[in-house]
């Protein structure tokens, strides 16, 4: 299975994609994977690995490519410097990058992201027309903006035009179950296909082993055949 780093000039900065690619031949779907807050560190990585495993080209993007050490030797938070506006357009350029790829059916692109990558995950599906599903994984922050955003994710749900699946733990707080109630209503309301799942006792970041605290090997077994399957659905048999 093959993996490798590449950059891509968005902006005039450089972005670092993670990629990991099936074996053998042939055209591919492909998912975007926006990471947590953590970055593209192994977990994302191991997660991009497990959907090649799927028959799935899986790109990463590093999010935080402009933000320099400076900016956080105070101990700022990286994810605190994103801004919505810059964020599509590091979306854009994956894509683009991505559909010049021969290996991928660029018909065929989905996206995923966990915890602030889930909130990301949406804002992209409600941006852009390329993604046939998004798969949000405990995203929060819905009804805020980051940077110059002039709209709030949950603002922008009528513009979802694939279907959604997304992944809820009982106890997190941000998104909560009153948060999970308000997304159902608005997106039956709207005639959007959703799906929604929620994981007893399972917290934020319930699928990254990263954070053993929250880590959650049973609600991670459940929900991750879901995904492929839900993947499976919209990207191998259309």
């Amino acid at each position: 299975m093959p993996t490798f780093w590449e950059n891509i000039i968005v902006d005039g900065s450089e972005m670092q994609v993670y990629s990991s690619l099936p074996s053998g031949d042939g055209e591919f779907p492909a998912v975007v994977i926006a990471h947590p807050a953590s970055g593209v560190s192994d977990f994302t990585q191991s997660i991009a690995d497990k959907l090649a495993e799927s028959g799935y080209v899986a790109v990463a993007m590093d999010l935080f490519h402009r933000v320099t050490p400076d900016m956080v030797s105070d101990g700022t938070p990286r994810n605190s410097y994103l801004d919505d506006s810059q964020i599509i357009q590091d979306v854009d350029a994956t894509l683009s990058w991505m559909q010049s790829f021969p290996s991928i059916d660029s018909d065929k692109i989905g996206i995923t992201g966990f915890c602030m990558g889930g909130r990301i995950a949406w804002l992209a599906a409600a941006s852009m027309d390329a993604f046939k599903v998004v798969i949000p994984y405990y995203g929060g922050n819905l009804w805020v903006t980051r940077g110059n955003g002039a709209n709030t994710p949950f603002d922008l749900a009528n513009s979802i035009e694939c279907p959604m699946l997304f992944h809820f733990g009982e106890i997190d707080e941000n998104p909560s179950q009153d948060d999970m109630r308000k997304l159902d209503t608005e997106l039956t309301r709207l005639g959007k296909s959703h799906e929604f799942y929620t994981y007893p006792g399972a917290d934020h970041a319930f699928m990254d082993f990263e954070q053993p605290n929250r880590y959650n090997k049973q609600a991670s077994d459940m929900s991750w055949p879901r995904t492929i399957e839900f993947l499976d659905r919209y990207l191998k048999s259309q």
